[in-house]
């Protein structure tokens, strides 16, 4: 199932590079990475400049980049070569000095040498794609420095159990359509598109997500020597997920005033005890 979602985030690397939801198509206009953090984030992790910094599952490296342009030493890591050949390219292109390593996030501390961090950032449609919980806490203990820190900000398990949109046949009405507890197995995926705008994936159209609930993240750092500091909810989102959402004056998405307040986003700062 690992080796499924690395090949299908291979055939999606092409279908983001093209599409306007990453805003890196055009080398004239580059998009701000800051724009994928809420303004929480940055109080939360304080300055990372001269810091040690490590973002697990980056992806194309859009966040990564952000740590870079704040002065930090920044390594990104993830498991799809083709995301990685294009994270270093919109890196080189944007001029930020940031280095990206090929693994498997629990074959992390091999791949990078033993090295330690100050700060292990992940997140944002992260830990779905991992099946074990425990062994990624161990996993970022081993990464970080004694004192070091974590910072998880990922969707909201009520978030992912509401599911991205309504059935047919079923009215505008938030339900809940998949469950918010682990341990039932992962959920298999086989779309044609994927969250952003931009072509069709070709090839590996299958992938396999599982869910994890707050408390399982909770107590498998807590298992792993990892003390939580603080843990947030909000209620905003970084895209409209909804039709009906509302823009927000930084940048992020709501529901309208006058719609339950859940959370979609919560944000998770654990520190590595000596």
């Amino acid at each position: 199932m690992m080796r499924a979602n690395e090949a299908n985030w291979d055939a999606r690397t092409p279908v983001h590079l093209a599409s306007g939801f990453y805003g890196v198509r055009d080398p004239e206009s580059p998009a701000d990475p800051e724009r994928w953090f809420a303004p929480f984030e940055w109080e939360d992790i304080g300055d990372p400049a001269g810091r040690d910094v490590l973002h697990l599952q980056c992806h194309l490296g859009t966040e990564t980049m952000a740590f870079a342009a704040r002065g930090a030493r920044t390594v990104g890591l993830d498991f799809s070569a083709a995301s990685v050949t294009a994270a270093r390219r919109l890196a080189d292109r944007a001029g930020r000095p940031v280095e990206y390593v090929r693994a498997n996030v629990y074959d992390a501390p091999g791949a990078l040498g033993d090295r330690r961090f100050d700060l292990v950032y992940t997140g944002k449609g992260a830990l779905c794609y991992l099946p074990d919980l425990e062994r990624w806490a161990a996993v970022v203990s081993r990464l970080l420095r004694p004192g070091g820190r974590l910072y998880v900000v990922e969707f909201h398990p009520l978030l992912n159990a509401l599911g991205p949109k309504p059935a047919e046949g079923e009215g505008p009405e938030l339900l809940l359509r998949h469950d918010y507890l682990g341990g039932a197995g992962p959920r298999l995926r086989d779309a044609t598109h994927t969250y952003t705008d931009g072509p069709a994936v070709q090839g590996a159209t299958s992938s396999y997500e599982w869910m994890h609930g707050l408390g399982e993240v909770v107590n498998a750092l807590a298992g792993a020597g990892l003390v939580t500091r603080r843990l947030r909810e909000s209620d905003e989102l970084f895209w409209p997920r909804w039709a009906r959402m509302e823009g927000t004056a930084h940048g992020t998405w709501r529901l309208p005033d006058g719609e339950p307040r859940i959370p979609l986003v919560y944000a998770l700062l654990a520190e590595r005890q000596g």
